[in-house]
């Protein structure tokens, strides 16, 4: 099993949770969305705080099965969903579907086919290429969390700390997180903001929410 590795943790506050995906082993029941009770391990840093957000204004979110875990996995789940086909390919390509169907538990959050065919033109046939593997490793883990976040976990944290919240990704990239107008958004350190259009798709090795754009490394 390959092992992701993070780079330093950025931020100035520091949100120790519980999880044991830094480990990639997990001890969480398979029903228990609750980080704490799995007893895992994770940091996660808050963003400045710009707007106190309310959980109430959810209503443009779909949710998938919250708090009900499926025994399939992420790379599963990702197969049996046609518009995630062009992720499918890139996971294949850049040989993360050993590690994506591990243990974990991860977090991923996955573009939509219409989110890779808005990057400009020949992106992703060149991406694909063998010899572009590493790029599109580095592309695909900053899509990625260790633990299990489901969206009541990351609006919690951003509550909690104003109104943002700012997570790490395995390949040591930084998602911030917010949630507005009823729409959870996640902006990568590119600037680029994608809108969460289903959540909480619960697999047996983590969690994933589908978005409408890639979320690019700075």
């Amino acid at each position: 099993m390959k092992t992701l590795k993070n780079r330093a943790s950025r931020g100035t506050i520091t949100l120790t949770l519980t999880t044991a995906a830094l480990a990639f082993a997990s001890t969480a029941s398979a029903g228990d969305c609750n980080m704490k009770k799995a007893q895992q391990a994770a940091q996660y840093t808050a963003a400045p705080a710009t707007q106190v957000l309310s959980t109430s204004a959810q209503s443009n979110i779909v949710y998938a099965g919250a708090h009900k875990m499926e025994k399939s996995t992420i790379v599963d789940a990702a197969v049996a969903t046609d518009s995630l086909s062009t992720l499918v390919a890139a996971v294949t390509a850049a040989d993360l579907v050993e590690t994506l169907s591990s243990p974990g538990p991860f977090t991923v959050f996955a573009p939509l086919n219409s989110a890779f065919n808005a990057l400009p033109a020949g992106t992703v046939e060149t991406l694909l290429q063998p010899k572009n593997k590493h790029q599109l490793q580095d592309i695909l883990k900053a899509h990625v969390v260790s633990g299990n976040l489901s969206t009541k976990d990351i609006i919690g944290l951003a509550e909690k700390n104003g109104g943002t919240v700012d997570v790490q990704t395995v390949s040591g990239d930084t998602l911030t997180a917010v949630l507005a107008g009823g729409t959870l958004y996640v902006k990568d350190e590119s600037g680029g903001l994608a809108s969460v259009k289903k959540a909480d798709i619960m697999k047996s090795n983590g969690t994933v929410h589908v978005v409408d754009r890639v979320l690019l490394p700075k």
